[in-house]
């Protein structure tokens, strides 16, 4: 029987959730079985498999943090969340999505795994994201760096203009004149959208892109990946120009590159060609 920790430890959160996919997520590839929930969106045995793993373990080594789950209920979401933003000096909580990427992972495509924060007090504290299938685990402790496998990580210097620049950017969540505006005359060189906000958050950190836009992700897809690019030194905002995380469920949009100048020319060109929120 696992012993109780007082505060998380990144390093075991890291071990526990790669662990946890390998067991969970790995075997269940070659066969996901897909199927539509009410709100539209996919499901596996391999979302409720790894939420009820990591729950269950979280649970014997933290006992007194609650998770809240991708899949769990909206009410028992608001519940969880309600209770933390009300007792900022409590345990917080875990945010889990089990299989960010469903849809991918559903398809056979390699581009999927599972994404953990623990907020507090207000703040994403840890982060850590798996990438399945290439065996990488992202993580950040705040005011102690990001990391990938264990080493840190930190996003690359580049001299790339942003005419430069390979973008991620999901067009079906942005308004239409902006989304009109970046196809017909984008700033960057070439787009890219691999499925999974996740590991978007964690390829801009590694520098696999320059620039990121997304219009629109819940806190269990971006709290683990917004702490992992800030703590890697890259820049992050909504399309309202605020901070991305809100502690609350409301639905964020995120602006991001790898440098404070990419970042720069990135939000000047989204200001000018109506990157306003919708």
């Amino acid at each position: 029987m696992p012993t109780p920790h007082a505060l998380p430890d990144l390093a075991l959160v890291s071990a526990l959730l790669r662990n946890a996919a390998r067991a969970e997520i790995l075997p269940r590839a070659q066969s996901p079985d897909p199927r539509l929930k009410a709100d539209g969106t996919w499901v596996t045995d391999a979302d409720l498999a790894m939420q009820t793993r990591v729950q269950h373990e979280l649970a014997a080594l933290w006992p007194h943090i609650p998770l809240l789950g991708e899949e769990m209920s909206a009410e028992a979401q608001q519940q969880l969340m309600a209770k933390e933003a009300a007792s900022p000096d409590g345990p917080g909580l875990w945010v889990l999505d089990p299989l960010d990427g469903t849809s991918n992972f559903s398809a056979g495509l390699p581009v999927f795994g599972p994404s953990l924060a623990w907020i507090q007090g207000g703040q994403v504290r840890l982060g850590v994201v798996v990438d399945v299938m290439r065996d990488e685990v992202f993580s950040a402790a705040l005011g102690a760096g990001a990391f990938l496998n264990g080493q840190p990580l930190r996003v690359p210097a580049t001299q790339v203009p942003l005419s430069k620049t390979i973008a991620c950017i999901d067009f079906k969540r942005l308004s239409a004149p902006l989304a009109t505006q970046l196809a017909m005359r984008p700033p960057y060189s070439s787009q890219r959208s691999i499925g999974s906000v996740a590991l978007d958050w964690c390829w801009v950190a590694a520098g696999r892109f320059h620039l990121y836009l997304h219009g629109s992700q819940g806190l269990w897809d971006y709290a683990a990946g917004s702490l992992i690019l800030s703590e890697a030194g890259g820049r992050e905002q909504t399309l309202a120009g605020d901070a991305v995380f809100n502690n609350t469920l409301e639905k964020r949009s995120a602006v991001c590159a790898g440098d404070a100048e990419l970042f720069a020319q990135w939000t000047h060109w989204l200001a000018a060609n109506d990157g306003a929120p919708r």
